[in-house]
């Protein structure tokens, strides 16, 4: 089990554009995964990108089996490997809803994202993922994939009065993991 570094907000590695993933299915690959599974599950996290532990690659890995305690009330997302992503909004309808990252710690803001997409990209393997999602899972991998083109969650805030510290916006969730 190795738990990777999380950057923060700040540090210009979070900013850049990622590279896509030319090789499959190998050993090194194997181990970042893992390394990024066992990351976001130390922080309690819903997903994770590779550049926010300084891998400039075009993965993402999201979900989980089990209730996440940070999103307790959100439905469960099945755990996924995502290369070289692509989203496709299916439709102009939007949702505003809190998201928080582990690259932001301790804060949450309300955020607009497209209610409904399908994304397309490959597995660890090199195999095609092609999914049609909405709700928390959409908002799931929309947050993820913004990770591979340099944009984080308070980028795409529209209103501050409805940014803060999840302390005091949400006393019942705790962040202390983040």
């Amino acid at each position: 089990m190795t738990i990777r570094t999380i950057l923060k907000m700040g540090d210009p590695g979070l900013l850049r554009i990622a590279q896509p993933v030319t090789a499959f299915d190998t050993e090194a690959l194997h181990f970042l995964v893992r390394d990024m599974f066992d990351t976001m599950r130390s922080v309690n996290g819903a997903g994770l990108a590779a550049p926010q532990i300084g891998e400039d690659l075009q993965l993402v890995i999201f979900g989980s089996a089990e209730r996440n305690p940070r999103y307790p009330d959100r439905p469960l997302v099945p755990p996924t490997v995502l290369l070289n992503p692509v989203i496709t909004p299916l439709g102009s309808e939007e949702e505003e809803d809190w998201e928080g990252c582990l690259s932001v710690p301790g804060l949450r803001g309300k955020v607009p994202r497209w209610s409904r997409i399908r994304y397309t990209g490959v597995d660890l393997h090199g195999d095609p993922i092609d999914r049609t999602v909405d709700g928390f899972h959409a908002r799931v991998v929309q947050h993820e994939c913004d990770h591979l083109v340099g944009k984080l969650y308070p980028m795409r805030v529209r209103d501050f009065t409805q940014f803060g510290f999840t302390e005091v916006l949400f006393p019942d969730i705790s962040d202390a993991e983040e």
